[in-house]
Formats: structure tokens, C-alpha cells, sequence
């Protein structure tokens, strides 16, 4: 197939549904998928509609805007009450919460953070503007690592002294693993990112299926993509064979991923324990910049720490309550928050996973009601 539409035939999705309730065992069973953009369209085309009532499907830790600390947020925030600083960030950020404010309402009242579409954006207007002072929030998964590590390599050839990263990048796979030792999850199987897994490969999940025996499926973002990842998983468990890594994404990914773009990274940045939100610090889970662009490092040039603002209490009270944190680590899911569609909507969000398009809690409201 080659087209978008063949990937949401209807005919075809109802056999694919009809295949996965001919296999499906009885008694629960519980998938997660790790990316954000499985979790919106498989409410989206209401493929939740058309599977076995015993077969649930649970969002985890894949939107990398849900995951970044408060502290994060307060760290970006401090830094935009400095008027000699530019804050560049993706438009997902503008309205995170943090303890007392959000980017967007310091964006009203200092005029100083900008949304770009590309960290090479930041590198153009720093360029650009050498009296200036700009500072990129690096956020996200091994998907938007390799372009900021690009950025950042080609601003030390440029010389740049007025561009700085904040950085926020997380690894797929230490999540995974560290998930997996909550043995109240009683996960079979995880539906792999597709876009990580472009970068990544298939390979690093191996160590996954063979250390916590748990079956691995990489998948892409269309129903038919989504449904045949959940009936190759299904097939696995039911084979009752060692649990092994499935690609059902093959026309974008491969066993040994982006060489390349893995070879940026590894030339930028350097793996390191990493904070989650809802997780605390994650072993092994998050890249930061080399000593050899230490210069660009916005935590080490402004002497700044993850760190948490004093908070308005009325605020801090309701994000006491918020439970993204327990989503995003698939203990509940969104409506068992107290907070969900109430005085948490998408309009006046109280966490991230409401804010942000990957977020659970965004797409149970959108598409689930």
C-alpha cells in the first residue's frame, strides 16, 4: 500500500478488527503504547469501538512535552523574567503549567518567548541577531534529538556565542524498561513509536523482550498500522514462544535504525540519568550536551538548576490534585482523574497531558468523551 487512504479503508479495518477477536485469548489483556500519536488516533478512527472488551490498550509515557518536570517549567520560566533572553520554544510548551505561571502568560507580560518549528529556527535568529541572548527549550525523544544536535554542532562551527539550550531529551527504551518493573502494570506486550523507533532501530527493544519477557511491536500511526501491531502482538502471546521485537512499521523502520542521526547524537550529547515527570529520576534515560559544547549549555552558562517557583496557592492546590503523573506511568487512565473535564479541560488545562496534542487526557476529551 502507498497511500494515506488505503491505510484507513473501512472494509479493511473491520477485517483486521474481526482477525484480532479470532485470536484473542480470554482474560485481560493489557497493551501500552509508548507514543502520543497512537494514543490520539486510536480514539480518533474509534478502533477502541471495534476490539475485544478484554483487550485494553494503555497510554503511557510517550509525549515528550507530558514527561519534562515542573521544575523544567520553572527553570524556562525563570529564565524569561530576564528581559535579555529569548526563549525559543515548540508551541506545545507555551502552556504547560508550571508552579505559579505558564511560557504563554510570561510571553503577555515580558514579549520575550517566541515559538519556532525547528530548532534551526534558533540558530537563523541567533545568527541573525548577535546583540541578542537566545535560549532553545530542547525537548523530546530521540525523534527531534538528531536536528538539535545538528543545531547545536552547527553553531559551534559558527562560532555563536549567544545561543543557548535547555535541555529536556529523553530515551524510549530506558522508560520502557523501567516501567516494567512495576509488576502491578501486568503489561503482555508494548506497541512500539514508530518515529523513535526510525532513529533508534528495532534492535534496542531486544533487551526488553529478553530481560522482562515481554513482546515489543513497533507500529506506524494509521488504524491499519495500529490494528495489525496489536494482532502481530497478539499472535506473539498466543504462539507461547520467547517474547521477541515485531516490526510491523517496515516501510519506515529497520532493524538498525538512522545511522546517521544516531551518530549526531552520540557526537552531541552523551547519556545520562534523566527526571520524568510521575517517575522521578529515570537511570540512563536522558541525553545532555557534551563537554565539548558545554558552552551551549543553558543550565551551566546561567548557573541554573531544575527547580520549582514558589506557587499561587489556589494553583498549586489543583495541580496537587492533577494525576498526570500516575497516566503517564498507566496506573489510570485520564477520566479517573478527580480533575478530568471538570476544572481540568483543554481550554484551562491543570497538567501537561491535557495541554499537549500527544496527551492522553487530551485525546480521551477530544474523542472519548
Amino acid at each position: 500500500m502507498k497511500y494515506i487512504d488505503e491505510f484507513r479503508n473501512k472494509k479493511l479495518i473491520r477485517e483486521a478488527a474481526a482477525k484480532i477477536a479470532a485470536i484473542a485469548p480470554q482474560g485481560k489483556i493489557n497493551f501500552m503504547e509508548v507514543c502520543g500519536t497512537h494514543t490520539q488516533n486510536f480514539f480518533r478512527f474509534g478502533l477502541n469501538s471495534i476490539l475485544p472488551a478484554n483487550l485494553r490498550l494503555i497510554a503511557g509515557p510517550g509525549c515528550p512535552v507530558c514527561v519534562s518536570t515542573q521544575g523544567y517549567i520553572d527553570s524556562a520560566i525563570a529564565l524569561a523574567a530576564d528581559k535579555k533572553n529569548i526563549i525559543l520554544t515548540f508551541g506545545d510548551m507555551l502552556r504547560i503549567p508550571g508552579s505559579s505561571s505558564t511560557l504563554e502568560k510570561e510571553r503577555a507580560r515580558y514579549g520575550n518567548v517566541r515559538v519556532v518549528y525547528s530548532s534551526l529556527d534558533a540558530l537563523t535568529m541567533a545568527g541573525s541577531s548577535a546583540g541578542k541572548r537566545f535560549i532553545f527549550l530542547a525537548v523530546g525523544f530521540e525523534t527531534t534529538a538528531p536536528a538539535i544536535a545538528l543545531t547545536i554542532a552547527a553553531a559551534g562551527k559558527m562560532k555563536l556565542n549567544n545561543l543557548f539550550f535547555l535541555c529536556s531529551l529523553k530515551l524510549i527504551p530506558a522508560v520502557m524498561g523501567y516501567l516494567l518493573k512495576d509488576k502491578g502494570l501486568n503489561l503482555q506486550g508494548f506497541l512500539c513509536p514508530g518515529h523513535v523507533s526510525a532513529v533508534i532501530g528495532t534492535r534496542p527493544y531486544e533487551s526488553i523482550a529478553r530481560k522482562y519477557r515481554v513482546n515489543c511491536c513497533v507500529a506506524g500511526f494509521e488504524p491499519l498500522d495500529i490494528l495489525e501491531g496489536i494482532y502481530l502482538l497478539l499472535r506473539q502471546i498466543t504462539s507461547k514462544r520467547r517474547p521477541l521485537v515485531s516490526n510491523q512499521y517496515s516501510r519506515v523502520v529497520t532493524g538498525g535504525g538512522n545511522k546517521k542521526a544516531q551518530r549526531i547524537i552520540k557526537d552531541v550529547f552523551v547519556t545520562c540519568d534523566a527526571d520524568w515527570r510521575g517517575f522521578g529520576s529515570v537511570p540512563k534515560s536522558g541525553l545532555k550536551i557534551r563537554r565539548e559544547f558545554a558552552r551551549f549549555d543553558a543550565q551551566k552558562a546561567f548557573s541554573i538548576a531544575d527547580q520549582r517557583l514558589p506557587g499561587i496557592s489556589a494553583l498549586s492546590r489543583r495541580q496537587n490534585k492533577c494525576r498526570c503523573g500516575d497516566i503517564l506511568r498507566g496506573i489510570i487512565s485520564p477520566p479517573e482523574c478527580p480533575l478530568f473535564a471538570k476544572s481540568c479541560r483543554p481550554e484551562d488545562p491543570f497538567g501537561p497531558c491535557m495541554v499537549s496534542s500527544e496527551g492522553a487526557c487530551n485525546a480521551y476529551y477530544k474523542y472519548k468523551g
